[in-house]
């Protein structure tokens, strides 16, 4: 104990110590982060060399005039004018959808003199740089009176790469079409009502796999007693724990990848509908629409559904309905088991009962956080889809209640 203080005390004098000689190097002798130098110039500076094909680009501008510089919004124009270069000659860009951007609320960069600030292409890059190439992006403004034509350095759109083609030809490109389609012919093109047939579209495609893994679940949860009768009985023999309960598992056909598979088959999805709906109505996207759609004015659709602005977070009552839904499920899922482990005398049992009573509440409460920090449709989906899965676990759950009693499972630990 004596020795922990004295390493507590070292620990602290040491961190006082550098913290007041870092004080001291900053503020006296000047050698802190060193202020931008004010030459009377700007520059334009793009922050990489290359971009692979919709990623987007971001411009730095450093202010080292005596006056504020203030770049003012143009929209649905970008604020920064884009050439490519093309024989040696610089060809200014012109975004095709610009008119379809809502510039409500559009405002001007102001940038202190001395300072510099970064400017993205968020509703233009697409449009801007959606052809491989050599690019550059030019600023024009005064300085000291004088029109002034500012410069970047040249930079590479380059193809992209072959997952991020892969991701978008086989997963995101067609999810983000169905989505379009079904908001167009939705009442109102509404996002909520194209999100929430999405799901149920997504979740019956997914129906057969996610009912089997519900299924190995549901077996995994009924032989967790005689897994920890395993564990109790072999105590410190890992090796032969770890072989009984795999025998456990073959004479139960059940597997604890099985199980996992329906979140596993939903996180391409999920991720998917998030970018879709965080993104995808931006009129910058529409050259991810086939040409089917191209019809299709991303403008039109209608993102408020029940009052809720389906391209923010909302940190109340959507994130307490995805919550409860989730706790229903999983109560639903664990109900069977939490009775066999009330029943049961197996030692480790009162574990296993606390450790599911915590999961059924601590994921809930996870899933409540995570629909608050993300759009609002992606809590639409996820409560949407979490409502289905209660409706199905409600349909396995009485046929496994139904197939134990005339061919019950059974399972005994193997003896030695």
């Amino acid at each position: 104990m004596d020795k922990l203080k004295r390493f507590s005390r070292s620990l602290l004098l040491f961190v006082s110590v550098f913290i007041v000689a870092q004080l001291i190097l900053v503020n006296c002798f000047g050698l802190g982060a060193a202020p931008q130098q004010v030459d009377g110039n700007i520059n334009v500076e793009v922050l990489k060399s290359s971009y692979p094909v919709g990623k987007l680009v971001t411009v730095k501008v450093t202010n080292s005039t005596t006056e504020t510089l203030t770049i003012p919004h143009e929209c649905p124009n970008p604020p920064l004018q884009v050439h490519k270069i093309q024989q040696n000659q610089a060809v200014l860009q012109i975004p095709e959808f610009a008119d379809e951007i809502d510039c409500s609320n559009a405002t001007d960069i102001i940038i202190p003199s001395g300072t510099s600030t970064q400017v993205t292409f968020k509703n233009w890059n697409n449009q801007l740089f959606g052809e491989t190439g050599t690019y550059s992006v030019t600023l024009e403004t005064e300085i000291d009176g004088t029109p002034t034509i500012v410069t970047s350095n040249n930079f590479q759109i380059k193809e992209p790469g072959i997952f991020r083609q892969l991701w978008n030809g086989i997963i995101y490109r067609p999810i983000y079409n169905a989505l379009i389609l079904a908001a167009s012919y939705s009442p109102g093109y509404n996002l909520g009502i194209a999100i929430i047939l999405l799901t149920l579209l997504i979740r019956t495609i997914l129906l057969v796999p996610a009912g089997k893994a519900m299924k190995s679940q549901r077996k995994m949860s009924e032989i967790q007693p005689r897994i920890q009768e395993v564990k109790e009985k072999y105590k410190g023999d890992q090796q032969r724990i770890a072989m009984e309960t795999m025998a456990l598992w073959k004479e139960a056909n059940v597997s604890p990848v099985g199980s996992c598979l329906p979140i596993l088959l939903q996180f391409p999805f999920l991720i998917a509908i998030f970018y879709a709906v965080q993104n995808g109505i931006n009129p910058d996207n529409h050259f991810l629409l086939y040409t089917t759609y191209n019809n299709v004015s991303l403008a039109d659709i209608n993102t408020n559904f029940l009052g809720l602005n389906l391209l923010t977070p909302n940190i109340y009552i959507l994130p307490l309905i995805v919550g409860s839904l989730q706790f229903v499920q999983l109560k639903l899922a664990t109900f069977k088991t939490a009775k066999q482990n009330k029943k049961s005398s197996a030692p480790g049992s009162k574990e296993m009962q606390t450790a599911q009573k915590t999961m059924v509440f601590i994921m809930p409460a996870l899933i409540a956080v995570f629909t608050a920090s993300l759009p609002a449709g992606v809590g639409i989906y996820w409560g949407t889809s979490t409502l289905y899965g209660i409706i199905q676990q409600i349909f396995i759950n009485k046929s496994s209640t139904s197939g134990s009693n005339s061919n019950e499972v059974k399972v005994k630990v193997i003896k030695s």
